[in-house]
């Protein structure tokens, strides 16, 4: 969707369908940018603050009506919240751009004072270029010569100067990257098997320079020995992909040595196997490649970025189905690496494709390693959907994977690894099992499995379970923080 930018802060002179204006709680006087749309619409805006119609509550929309006293036909009020974070100036943006859907607006200009912070400005021009986004692939077409109100994304103007250019195309980009991430997990999974999603990577891949694609398939697993995923493969009669891409930056902006390696869970459906989900939201299960999404989308934003490190992803993807060749409780399978594992419940299918895919990430060269994988239901017992989970060998390494999370929106909230919990992941027949028998610390035992088939690398694990779907939609959750911890590691020396 297009994205661009404005010199002028005078909103008489924006050409757009709707002016967006930030407001913040409580909100005060008007003044900057507020300050001239009150002038122009005849101290309407003061109105209805006085009123106590606009509070600046956090999401809280008000749309004026401006009977041609401005070029746009209405002005916006959003609320941002008392001292709002990156994620709260997202989230106003997607509640401006519901709103502006609703109304049928195709151009959105974002006035904000100039004082806002410019990624908090960023922050908010991504939510209004991807709030309005919606999967229509599957829903009947408009009648001939009649356009959708909820026909898609509006294009965005940022207003004031508060953007450059450079600002505006990054924008642009990460809306993309993150609509892609949405389609693909919520793409059914008729029309989303392993085989599909990897020709849509494939598809990022082409035309972009920085990136290679590599897919491999049953052949090439067995060769590998990737016992583990190819396991949970077994019960379907969906072949197995391990989909392997790779951001080459041109040598003379490679500026760090390091080697981000990201893996990203993909179960196009998860059923749970043999130990079967219960019947009720089991849709909802084709979403269980969120985390494998957001990496794939992830490593088209890294490559328009032109961030400076290479970047080695590995999306292991499959289904997990119940069927007379399905792997059963009690069996037992050995993993690329070696290590035996006792399958005790098949519905802790995540785990076993991202040892294979995580041991084979760094036997390729990555240095470090981020994992994404809608992994524990017990994460969204722990702590909501409001943080993912984070999970990390390195302290270093897991606080710059929580700063980005803070930058971005997509935040994540350290969790502990404690060698007291290491007793969790052993097997009475096996190295390890692939679930423990007590019901406690789900998220924690999760993550502590997967520590073991990282060969040694820092490590972070990012459980986003909780925070990849709002409602009964993809959030995209993932992308941001994968481009931008790339950022961060090619600053590393």
């Amino acid at each position: 969707m297009p994205v661009s930018t404005s010199r002028s802060a005078d909103p008489a002179r924006i050409r757009a369908d709707v002016l967006v204006v930030p407001v913040g709680s409580p909100p005060g006087d008007p003044d900057g940018p507020l300050a001239a749309v009150d002038q122009a619409l005849g101290g309407l805006v003061s109105a209805v603050i006085a009123d106590g119609e606009v509070t600046g509550g956090a999401g809280q929309v008000r749309v004026l009506h401006t009977r041609g006293d401005l070029p746009a036909a209405r002005v916006l009020l959003v609320g941002v919240g008392d001292d709002p974070d990156r994620g709260a100036w997202a989230a106003a943006g997607r509640a401006a751009a519901r709103a502006a859907r609703d109304v049928g607006a195709r151009r959105v200009a974002l006035l904000a004072a100039p004082d806002v912070d410019q990624g908090d400005v960023r922050a908010m021009a991504e939510g209004l270029a991807t709030g309005a986004w919606r999967l229509d692939a599957f829903r009947s077409k408009p009648a001939r010569g009649k356009r959708s109100r909820d026909a898609g994304e509006p294009d965005v103007i940022v207003a004031g100067g508060a953007l450059p250019s450079s600002g505006a195309k990054a924008v642009a980009a990460t809306a993309e990257a993150v609509n892609l991430a949405r389609e693909l997990a919520e793409t059914p999974s008729n029309h989303m098997t392993p085989t599909i999603l990897a020709k849509r990577a494939e598809q990022v891949a082409r035309g972009r320079r920085s990136l290679s694609i590599d897919v491999l398939g049953p052949r090439e697993l067995k060769t590998l020995k990737a016992g583990a995923l190819l396991a949970v493969a077994q019960g379907s009669a969906e072949q197995p992909r391990m989909i392997v891409m790779r951001h080459r930056p041109p040598g003379s902006s490679r500026t760090s040595r390091e080697v981000l390696g990201l893996v990203g869970k993909a179960v196009t459906f998860d059923t749970g196997g043999i130990s079967i989900k219960p019947s009720a939201g089991m849709e909802e299960m084709k979403m269980d490649m969120a985390g494998g999404a957001a990496v794939i989308a992830a490593m088209g934003l890294i490559s328009d970025l032109e961030v400076p490190v290479e970047v080695l992803a590995v999306v292991p993807s499959t289904e997990n189905m119940p069927s007379s060749t399905a792997m059963k409780p009690g069996d037992v399978f050995t993993a690329m690496n070696g290590k035996t594992i006792e399958v005790t419940n098949t519905d802790a299918e995540g785990r076993l494709i991202l040892a294979d895919a995580l041991t084979y990430c760094a036997r390729k060269g990555a240095t470090r390693i981020v994992d994404m994988a809608t992994l524990t239901g017990a994460i969204v017992v722990a702590i909501g959907d409001v943080y993912a989970g984070l999970f990390g060998s390195d302290p270093a390494f897991t606080e710059l994977v929580r700063e980005a999370g803070d930058e971005t929106g997509d935040l994540c909230w350290p969790m502990p690894l404690h060698p007291g919990y290491d007793p969790l992941v052993k097997s009475a027949v096996a190295d390890l099992s692939n679930s423990a028998k007590k019901r406690q610390a789900g998220a924690v035992y999760a993550a502590r499995f997967l520590r073991d088939f990282t060969e040694g690398r820092p490590w972070c694990h990012v459980d986003v379970a909780g925070t990849a779907m709002q409602g009964d939609y993809a959030s995209g959750f993932g992308v941001r923080l994968a481009a931008d911890v790339a950022q961060r590691v090619a600053r590393l020396r």
